[in-house]
């Protein structure tokens, strides 16, 4: 449950920064999704979305992808409708056995890395052969994992940001552009 309303989530719209455009933020899906295809095509690859955050971006990744692949999901979660991270919890695993396959993690955004981290040491260690990681958003800061994240569409600035997929206390994960919450 979100710890704001609906009509907060409204203000909290009408006073944020618009960071990023749909037009941008297709145009960078678009160069995502090439990359993507370079790597990846002849790997017959298993891709898994992060949910929530990512659906957004991974259906927007799907459509631009020219090659066979699986789909599934993982929902591992460290928020919980908050904007402080706290313990990593698993939702659900992947249906799909990764065992012996090449795996595409997408996830919405590469914050500090801990969550996307835990994914992929998990599929790894269930015997993936390859695991990369596609994020829509990198946020720019020092607080990293020691993780490089190999496809990213888009850099951003150190601020709480929401939108395509991304939520505000759970709310606004639908809207088509990227917003940053102001002064924070």
């Amino acid at each position: 449950m979100s710890s704001i309303s609906a009509e907060q989530a409204r203000t909290a719209l009408e006073h944020a920064d618009l960071l990023f455009t749909e037009t941008q933020i297709q145009a960078a899906v678009t160069t995502m999704a090439e990359a993507i295809s370079t790597r990846l095509a002849h790997t017959d690859p298993l891709v898994l979305v992060v949910m929530n955050g990512a659906l957004l971006p991974a259906s927007l990744l799907f459509m631009r992808l020219k090659f066979p692949f699986q789909i599934s999901y993982l929902h591992v979660t460290r928020y919980r409708g908050t904007t402080m991270g706290g313990k990593l919890e698993w939702m659900a695993r992947p249906g799909i056995e990764v065992n012996n396959r090449t795996v595409l993690v997408i996830d919405d955004i590469f914050d500090e890395g801990y969550t996307l981290q835990a994914i992929i040491n998990n599929l790894k260690a269930e015997g993936a052969n390859a695991v990369y990681s596609a994020v829509l958003v990198n946020k720019r800061h020092d607080r990293k994992e020691d993780l490089k994240v190999d496809f990213i569409g888009l850099d951003v600035e150190d601020r709480y940001i929401f939108g395509c997929g991304m939520d505000y206390h759970e709310y606004w994960r639908n809207l088509p552009a990227i917003y940053a919450v102001k002064d924070q």
